[in-house]
């Protein structure tokens, strides 16, 4: 899917910024008259843990795809519920190759059940975005219903009690981080439409059949 102008503006309606800049402008400001001493420079922030990797396959697979998604895209949905299940069995299952998601929300319901999806433990993440795409015309195109509180319910399923739900849709930190993960496959791949794959470097815009998917695997295997 391609971004359009009403998903961007979906998703700064929470005040989430998709350019560089913007994503600049939300960091915390420099206090005037700090409370505390700054911490010494040589002490780095810890990494969020829910923005590490997630993925699916070994570690040492010949060839890494990564796939930028959003979960209220369409084309990401019938990739996932059709043609991943077979990508997983026949090439990443026997070592062939690694996936690698990373989140590229549309739009502001796409962010937030990324946020849920980011803050449940690793082991669930894959289960909780297969029930999203094989349940996303009831909970992302539907009308008359509360959207977000049917990714709660999903959530639910997961393991995911609603308080801890709404506080990680709502964590401003968690949403800046998924939106820099965005901004960073836009200025490192070219990242404009979702899905958007990229094999061992290689960027490969669309939804991709099996067979197709396969070739460009075998392409970028070395030797």
């Amino acid at each position: 899917m391609t971004i359009s102008r009403r998903g961007m503006l979906a998703a700064t309606a929470i005040g989430v910024p998709l350019g560089s800049q913007a994503l600049l402008a939300l960091r915390p400001a420099q206090a005037q008259t700090p409370a505390q001493p700054a911490a010494p420079a040589s002490t780095p922030a810890a990494p969020d843990p829910r923005m590490a990797e997630r993925g699916a396959g070994k570690p040492d697979a010949p060839v890494t795809v990564i796939e930028y998604f959003s979960l209220t895209c369409p084309h990401c949905a019938r990739f996932h519920n059709e043609v991943w299940p077979k990508v997983k069995s026949d090439l990443v299952e026997p070592g062939k190759a690694r996936m690698v998601w990373r989140d590229f929300p549309l739009d502001q319901l796409a962010l937030a059940a990324a946020c849920a999806a980011r803050a449940l433990p690793a082991d669930r993440y894959e289960g909780f975005v297969s029930a999203l795409f094989a349940n996303q015309d009831r909970w992302a195109f539907a009308r008359g219903i509360d959207n977000l509180g049917e990714v709660a319910k999903i959530a639910a399923l997961a393991g995911m009690s609603r308080a801890d739900f709404d506080a990680a849709v709502n964590d401003r930190n968690l949403q800046r981080a998924i939106m820099e993960m965005r901004q960073q496959g836009e200025n490192e791949f070219s990242v404009n439409s979702t899905p958007t794959f990229v094999f061992n470097g290689k960027s490969v815009p669309g939804e991709i059949p099996f067979e197709r998917f396969a070739e460009l695997v075998k392409q970028a295997t070395p030797g």
